[in-house]
This record gives structure tokens, C-alpha cells and sequence, in this order.
């Protein structure tokens, strides 16, 4: 079955340029790699300033591998439902930034992460901010032709399919669809493979990853409890046909043996899923 596995930049060590992250994911056996867009000011400025952006624009042109999916984490930091008009300002400059990169980028999907709000309190305030900021948001990604695929995440926000949904249909856009996360869903609810069949015919790809009870992160592939057969088989029989990877570089390990022993369980577990 034709499909298109990429795997998530931080997997590899900082201290690589981009296209020697796509050379080892490439060797690896990965077919692609998502760009980051985190939190830090170095990453934020891959889409807000402009040598940053000519950079990170050349080393993906460079890179010999496609790289068709963006995660935008750096909205943790600047989110669209901040009570701050400062922030809510920036949460718009940043995905505004960010579509159009994308667009020059041919990058298909910017994955955003389902917070209204991280370092502040929640209220009913900042979840229509929220709302209000992503629907501009995807009017503006619209018009590019870029999907924004919100994230399931680690808190109660939207940490299930489910919820993510809700904001899907409330704003009902082509361009806004479900970019879950297997190991957020696996500890929102335990019903997770259920939950993916909520988002039938709107989720526009799945971020691969493994948790444990209390643990989002910094696990590899089959080091937790999700069962990749059961969400891939789910996947695949939605028609998603776009995986992601989500691992982080452990700091010790050769990064390529590392991604190949990790691209190995998730060639397993797509033959576990395929056989059913």
C-alpha cells in the first residue's frame, strides 16, 4: 500500500544542518522529514526572519527528501487564545509567516498544537480567543491552499479526537482538518483507537509516537503502550495515507542507527496492520 512516512527533525541531533537531517533520514529508510517550528527563537525565525527564512528554505530545497508537513509548536508560546493582545498579535504574524513558507515550500500541512492557552490560566475568554485566532488563521491558509491539521495534545484542552472535532465542524473549513498524535490519545482517553474513528474523513495525517501513563515525550517507537497496529490499521482505513514519526534524538545513540531501529518497529507494525 502506497503511503508516506517521515519522520520529525528533532530526532536528530541540533548540531546537523538540515540537510544532513535529511541525508540519515533519507538512509534510514524514512521517506520524508517534518520541519520543526518550535518555541525557540533560532526556529520561530525560520518563518519570521529573513535570513532565517532563506536558510531554512535552502536546506529544504537541498534536502533530497520531501518535507510535505511543518510542526508549529512554537504557538505554545504565543497562542491564539492569550489573553494578551501582544501575544494574539504574534500567534497571527507566526502562522500567517508560516502558510507562506509553506506555500514556498511546497509543504502541505502545518500541524498546530490544540492549546487556547500553555503558561496561563484557562477560562472561557481565552477559548474564544482561540477560536477566533484559528479561524482567521485558516481563512489566511486557505487562500495559500495549506491545510492546518490541529495536534491532540497532553492536556484537557484537546487531548482526544473527539474535541478536536468539535472545533473542526464549528469552524467547517477544508483547509482545518486532524493532525492527531497516537501517544496524547492514548493518555486522554482509553478508548483511543475509538477516538481516531471520530475524525473519519478529517484526519489529514498521524504523528506516530509512544507514551506511557503520565509520559508525553522522549519515549522511542514500542517503548510505551499505544498500539501502532490497531492506529495505523485504523488509519489506513480512513484513507490516511501521511505518518509522521515523532521521536526525539536521545544524545547518545549514532543518529542513524537510531532512526533505522526506530523506522524498523514502524515497518512492523504497518505489516501487523496491513495483514488485517
Amino acid at each position: 500500500m502506497e503511503k508516506y512516512i517521515s519522520v520529525y527533525e528533532k530526532s536528530m541531533p541540533d548540531s546537523l544542518t538540515f540537510k544532513e537531517k535529511a541525508e540519515i533520514a533519507r538512509a534510514a529508510g524514512f521517506d520524508g522529514i517534518e520541519i520543526s517550528v518550535d518555541e525557540t527563537d533560532a526556529r520561530l525565525n525560520r518563518v519570521l526572519d529573513k535570513a532565517g527564512r532563506r536558510a531554512a528554505m535552502k536546506g529544504i530545497r537541498t534536502a533530497g527528501i520531501p518535507v510535505r508537513t511543518m510542526c508549529l509548536s512554537g504557538l505554545r508560546r504565543f497562542p491564539f487564545g492569550s489573553r494578551d493582545p501582544a501575544v494574539r498579535e504574534k500567534a497571527g504574524e507566526i502562522i500567517r509567516r508560516a502558510v507562506d513558507f509553506s506555500a514556498d515550500c511546497g509543504i502541505r500541512i502545518v500541524q498546530i498544537p490544540g492549546y487556547d492557552v500553555w503558561y496561563e490560566k484557562r477560562g472561557r475568554d481565552t477559548a474564544k480567543y482561540f477560536l477566533s485566532g484559528l479561524t482567521g488563521a485558516v481563512h489566511y491558509a486557505s487562500r495559500a491552499g495549506v491545510t492546518i491539521g490541529i495536534e491532540t495534545m497532553e492536556d484537557e484542552f484537546m487531548n482526544t479526537v473527539a474535541k478536536v472535532m468539535k472545533c473542526v465542524r464549528k469552524i467547517s473549513s477544508p483547509y482545518l482538518q486532524v493532525y492527531p498524535d497516537t501517544g496524547n490519545v492514548r493518555n486522554g482517553t482509553e478508548d483511543y483507537i475509538n477516538d481516531l474513528k471520530t475524525g473519519k474523513g478529517h484526519i489529514a495525517a498521524l504523528h506516530l509516537k509512544d507514551t506511557r501513563e503520565g509520559v508525553f515525550r522522549d519515549l522511542e517507537i514500542g517503548q510505551g503502550r499505544v498500539d501502532f497496529a490497531g492506529c495505523i490499521r485504523e488509519a489506513l482505513e480512513q484513507g490516511v495515507r501521511i505518518f509522521n514519526c515523532e521521536i526525539w534524538y536521545d544524545g547518545k545513540t549514532d543518529p542513524l542507527e537510531y532512526l533505522k531501529r526506530n523506522r524498523k518497529r514502524v515497518e512492523k507494525y504497518f505489516m501487523e496492520a496491513e495483514k488485517k
